[in-house]
């Protein structure tokens, strides 16, 4: 319910407008490309986690396979994305309430932000606790969706007969042409990441390595199911042409089919994604902190637990970043808002390059050995990782040549330089203070 909770978010329920408006009826496309991509990472994640049970995050399969160097990279961009998904989250939040609140967006945000550090600040198992009863909610909601759905498109509960013309009545099936299914695939990879928060999840339950094996097919086809059945469906009963960039095509679909309640009932379904996705955010926020600090790559002082494991410091470390975020959008909304949202741009796609690699180069080190096999392993290896690696290169190829996101891909790239400077800043001190250390 963890890996569910981490995906499906704001990202399904409003941000695919943005993929519907871009490539039409093909978003499916881009939908089913992402979830094969993301599948195969999970596989690798789940393979890795099988081969080194005592390896703590997902993050660290980078280190281990590649070397400090990853370790490094792979966890500060994978801090820096979640910790810019708090204040967008938050700010998403406090704008859904102010519907129903006649308060300040930027007082119902701190609400929120004061809300998920306590829960964070609690326990694990609250967090768990947490995202379970929101996940359920969400799970609910997408099942009455597709049932509702599916009734009309086929014509069982339509006057006017099936609606499956929609497919193809604008346009064709690809108005946009295959390159937007690439471009695409970046907006849709946004909203399917968070299925690794299970890995780092997983550190604190009784089997991690059993739960990522468990989590790597199952969960990630449920979802895939939950993803392209939803799209196809909200294609096929409205036209393309009328989906909105940044309003929910769930909400429009079900006004279409007359539905009363649909504007209402989205609205509190969103907002549940929302607060899910921000509680996410908190927990993943601290603990891969945490980990880069007993690492050595964080200062040291966040290496510091209470009484029930949590690390405090870390956890308001997300607070900060969330008020400053929430206050600053207060202050130039839409300009800060636009910023947040594209910082985060390409950076998982990195991540999940690195962890392909890591994988690749861990596989053929156990071969060489001859260290036997773990139980749970990748598929047709070494060609499905390479062709996962391939994938996502061919969706940065496709950012780099698409006009509306380029300026993404550029953020991302300074993003990826700015770490690597920071590494190679590190390494340069820690080997100065070797060679002190040896002086007489």
């Amino acid at each position: 319910m963890i890996s569910i909770g981490g995906i499906i978010g704001a990202g399904l329920f409003v941000g695919s407008s943005v993929a519907i408006a871009a490539t039409g009826p093909a978003a499916v496309l881009s939908y089913v490309l992402t979830g094969v991509l993301v599948l195969l990472v999970m596989r690798m994640l789940g393979e890795m986690a099988v081969a080194l049970p005592h390896t703590s995050s997902f993050t660290e399969f980078a280190r281990v396979g590649l070397g400090p160097w990853a370790g490094f990279v792979c966890g500060w961009l994978y801090w820096y994305f979640w910790i810019i998904v708090v204040p967008v989250e938050a700010i998403a939040g406090a704008n859904i309430l102010h519907q129903w609140l006649p308060l300040p967006t930027w007082q119902l945000g701190i609400g929120l932000m004061a809300v998920m550090t306590a829960v964070n600040l609690m326990s694990a198992r609250s967090y768990a606790e947490f995202e379970f009863w929101f996940a359920s909610i969400k799970v609910a909601a997408i099942i009455v969706f597709i049932s509702l759905t599916a009734a009309y498109v086929f014509g069982w509960s339509s006057a006017h007969g099936p609606t499956l013309g929609n497919l193809t009545a604008y346009g064709g099936f690809m108005p946009s042409g295959p390159i937007s299914v690439l471009a695409t695939a970046v907006t849709v990879l946004f909203a399917l990441t968070g299925a690794e928060i299970a890995t780092v999840a997983a550190a604190e339950s009784a089997e991690p390595a059993r739960a990522v094996a468990r989590l790597t097919t199952s969960v990630i086809v449920r979802i895939l199911v939950f993803y392209v059945l939803s799209i196809s469906l909200i294609v096929a009963a409205v036209p393309w042409t009328q989906v909105r960039a940044g309003e929910s095509p769930f909400t429009l679909a079900l006004t279409t089919m007359h539905f009363g309640w649909a504007s209402t009932a989205m609205s509190a379904v969103i907002l549940t994604a929302v607060l899910s996705c921000l509680n996410s955010a908190f927990y993943v926020c601290s603990r891969v902190l945490f980990l880069l600090a007993a690492n050595g790559d964080a200062p040291q002082w966040l290496v510091q637990v209470n009484a029930r494991h949590v690390p405090t410091r870390s956890v308001w470390i997300g607070t900060l970043a969330g008020v400053i975020g929430i206050l600053s959008a207060t202050w130039s909304p839409h300009r800060v808002f636009a910023f947040l949202q594209n910082a985060s741009g390409a950076l998982m796609v990195f991540i999940y390059i690195l962890i392909a690699l890591a994988q690749t180069h861990l596989r053929r080190e156990r071969e060489r050995r001859g260290v036997p096999a773990p139980a749970l392993q990748m598929w047709l290896f070494p060609w499905a990782s390479y062709a996962a690696v391939a994938g996502f290169i061919a969706v940065v190829v496709a950012m780099a040549v698409t006009p509306g996101q380029q300026q993404d891909l550029y953020f991302s790239l300074v993003t990826l330089m700015v770490v690597f400077l920071a590494y190679a800043l590190l390494r340069r001190r820690r080997r100065v203070g070797r060679a002190a250390a040896v002086l007489p």
